[in-house]
């Protein structure tokens, strides 16, 4: 019976000298976060509040770039394609832009001549696609679209030269006459407003010319949409293929200061963050200088000190990641109702970030507290000194 007892005994002992020391490790710190809970609580709360914002900047920072193409997208075309002399586009040249935007963006073709009212006096008379201009110019102030042929949309300044009393009216180019009815009228505040519109298979039947002008609203980031540009060029060697400078520069100015702003006030919110941590982290190490003094005395070496000192700080920006990106994602989801009127959908690949963001910066923030920790001298704490 002794041999049995004994080697179950040993068996016993090697597997206690074997294991780890995780569980006295989460006992210590566990009793270090309840007996110091205010220091505790001010620092998590601070890890949370960086957390938290660094991950609804980071939602938004993806988010945010998308929401705003899609809105400069609402203001009209950033790329034309304009015939040269004024010559008419291949009457293909729609198909193929279709194919170089492959869904990244609408285009709409436009005709242009100059005809004469009944009383001749010369106006502007464009041919366009009704469908696709009502999806790239939705800026555009229209009281009613036109729905049938030979109906005009008519600008607000030429109404009253054209059509004072919303009558049915006709136009004159080159001897061919053109009888059209008044569906509504449009508002840009720019050349559109004295112009006359109608769909592209009167203006063809009519004048039988091609359209000469595509205006082309595509999307993606600056260097997507010169992709872009730089492909219709290849596609149309003989044709103008120029951006909508103050379209292309205004939003490449508003997604440059946004993405500043958002970064600059993430940095802003983790660099207090952190200060806050180290105030803490530098209390704990005082008030605690009894506690590691008795540790050292009994033959704790100053790595292991050191260790479970950043194993606090570590544990500490864990659960500060989790719970404030929890938060996080409600803040963005918020934020993009108010200002977007869109849900900003939570990006969970920004989870690993912000959790790696926060321990690190907890161990940055306790390197000048482990400094101090290794200074500590048992005989002169013990004595009281």
């Amino acid at each position: 019976m002794s041999a049995p007892v004994s080697n179950a005994a040993r068996d016993v002992a090697a597997g206690r000298a074997d294991a780890p020391h995780t569980s006295m490790l989460v006992r210590m710190l566990l009793r270090a976060a309840v007996l110091r809970r205010g220091r505790a609580v001010s620092a998590l709360f601070a890890m949370v509040v960086a957390a938290a914002v660094a991950t609804a900047m980071l939602n938004l920072y993806v988010d945010v770039q998308a929401k705003l193409r899609r809105e400069f997208r609402n203001y009209g075309a950033n790329i034309i394609l304009v015939g040269k002399d004024g010559a008419s586009l291949p009457a293909s040249a729609l198909v193929q832009v279709d194919s170089v935007l492959a869904g990244r963006g609408i285009a709409a073709p436009f005709g242009m001549i100059v005809a004469r009212t009944g009383d001749g006096q010369p106006i502007v008379v464009a041919g366009a696609d009704f469908n696709r201009v009502r999806q790239l110019n939705r800026w555009w102030k229209v009281s009613s679209w036109p729905a049938g042929p030979q109906q005009a949309l008519i600008g607000v300044r030429a109404a009253p030269i054209v059509t004072p009393k919303d009558q049915a009216f006709d136009l004159t180019f080159q001897g061919r006459v053109l009888h059209v009815t008044p569906a509504g009228t449009v508002q840009t505040g720019a050349a559109e407003d004295s112009r006359i519109f109608i769909s592209t298979s009167d203006f063809e039947a009519w004048t039988g010319l091609q359209a000469s002008t595509i205006e082309v609203a595509a999307s993606g980031s600056p260097e997507e949409i010169a992709v872009i540009m730089n492909q219709l060029t290849r596609t149309f060697p003989a044709v103008d293929v120029r951006p909508v400078r103050q379209i292309m520069e205004g939003e490449a100015r508003v997604l440059g200061k946004t993405r500043a702003t958002l970064l600059a006030a993430t940095a802003l919110i983790i660099l207090t963050s952190a200060l806050c941590v180290l105030s803490t982290l530098m209390g704990w190490v005082f008030d605690r200088r009894r506690d590691f003094a008795i540790m050292k005395a009994l033959g704790a070496s100053g790595r292991l000190l050191n260790g479970f000192f950043a194993a606090e700080a570590a544990a500490l920006g864990a659960i500060g990641a989790l719970v404030g990106f929890a938060v996080g994602i409600g803040i963005a989801a918020w934020i993009g109702r108010i200002n977007f009127h869109a849900p900003v959908v939570p990006r969970w690949s920004v989870l690993p970030v912000v959790l790696a963001g926060s321990m690190i910066v907890t161990l940055l923030s306790a390197v000048l507290p482990i400094s101090l920790l290794r200074r500590v001298q048992p005989a002169v704490i013990l004595r009281g000194e």
